[in-house]
């Protein structure tokens, strides 16, 4: 169950991710791993060309329960050599609050990302590889984020997979 929607929302929300959907790349689903998926395009991401690709996942559980969160993932994107080149994504399902900071727990390690829109990336590029070395190294993920209308909110994603689908995505992306 888990799975099928994983596919249904990479789908989706993929499509509103990234500006080289909107020239014409069609992502491709390359595997499924546990609570993860990869994928990959052919095109343009920031300023790499060629070969791009993805692992995307969604929360297992949104917090406050009572409310519309729409649809929400993360996302760490390859595009280059090595960990360099990735760029970890959340996407909420409505406006995140405007100059908030939404927040990754993974296993006592915190991540800072700033918000635009729905989006938020991390605040210090450097911290790319760790966050990912983190995902990898960790079991769950914990994100807070505020809404543009105030409401806190808090999404738990599984890691199961995340290694092997960043594994997948190292292999086929890395350039050299």
């Amino acid at each position: 169950m888990m799975h099928s929607r994983l596919l249904i929302g990479t789908v989706f929300a993929f499509a509103a991710m990234t500006a080289a959907v909107a020239q014409g790349a069609k992502p491709t689903l390359v595997g499924t791993f546990r609570d993860w998926t990869m994928w990959s395009y052919e095109g343009s991401y920031g300023s790499a060309e060629g070969k791009v690709c993805y692992i995307y996942s969604e929360p297992q559980r949104m917090e406050p329960s009572r409310l519309d969160h729409g649809r929400v993932s993360f996302s760490v994107t390859l595009a280059g050599a090595g960990d360099e080149g990735t760029e970890a994504n959340f996407v909420a399902g409505y406006a995140l609050k405007e100059q908030s900071r939404v927040t990754v727990e993974i296993g006592g390690k915190e991540f800072t990302m700033f918000t635009e829109g729905d989006s938020a990336w991390l605040v210090n590029k450097e911290d790319e590889s760790a966050l990912l070395s983190a995902m990898r190294a960790g079991s769950r993920m914990v994100i807070k984020a505020t809404s543009r209308r105030g409401n806190d909110t808090t999404y738990d994603y599984s890691l199961s997979g995340v290694t092997a689908a960043s594994d997948k995505m190292k292999a086929d992306c890395s350039a050299g």
